[in-house]
């Protein structure tokens, strides 16, 4: 529980979205985003759905049992799609030295 909670606090502030503004998107109360975020609260299968398309993330990565993000490429072709690997690889070898 306290992995969904942090993740979608850190997807949440990355998006630049307030509790209310993403409680918006989901039609629930914002009381709801915050006991999601204070560990209080799980969301239905309904809710976790909205959010996985909300934020371009896996289910998995929501609750805690992914621990790497997804990049959405489509529409790319297959150059950009390289370019892109090989961004995300050079970043990795970066982090690793």
């Amino acid at each position: 529980m306290y992995q969904f909670a942090e993740n979608l606090k850190i997807l949440r502030t990355k998006k630049g979205l307030t509790q209310t503004q993403l409680a918006n998107k989901l039609w629930v109360n914002k009381s709801i985003i915050s006991a999601y975020e204070n560990q209080q609260r799980m969301p239905s299968l309904e809710v976790l759905v909205k959010l996985s398309y909300e934020f371009g993330v896996s289910m998995e990565y929501l609750l805690g049992i992914e621990k790497c993000q997804t990049i959405d490429v489509t529409g790319l072709n297959e150059n950009e799609i390289s370019a892109v690997t090989n961004l995300v690889n050079i970043l990795k070898n970066k982090k690793a030295q």
